[in-house]
């Protein structure tokens, strides 16, 4: 398969408050309700990064829910 020049374009990884991750041109402005998460580098760099630290893909509050329900009480 053929790269394209936009795969070899500076990304940066971004994470949003749900600890989900994604990744997001250098050179925009990062959006509202996502951060950097201190990784730069070509399109497959970052993906391989998100592969190797996103292993749960279940939302923050999904997860913090399901542990309080396996401990027993009721707030999320």
């Amino acid at each position: 398969m053929e790269q394209s020049s936009a795969d070899e374009e500076p990304y940066k990884v971004v994470v949003n408050d749900e600890e989900q991750f994604s990744i997001w041109p250098a050179w925009k402005s990062i959006p509202l309700g996502w951060r950097d998460a201190g990784v730069t580098g070509n399109k497959a760099k970052c993906l391989q990064h998100i592969e190797e630290v996103w292993t749960d893909m279940r939302p923050l509050s999904l997860r913090k829910a399901m542990r309080s329900a396996e401990e027993g009480g009721s707030d999320p």
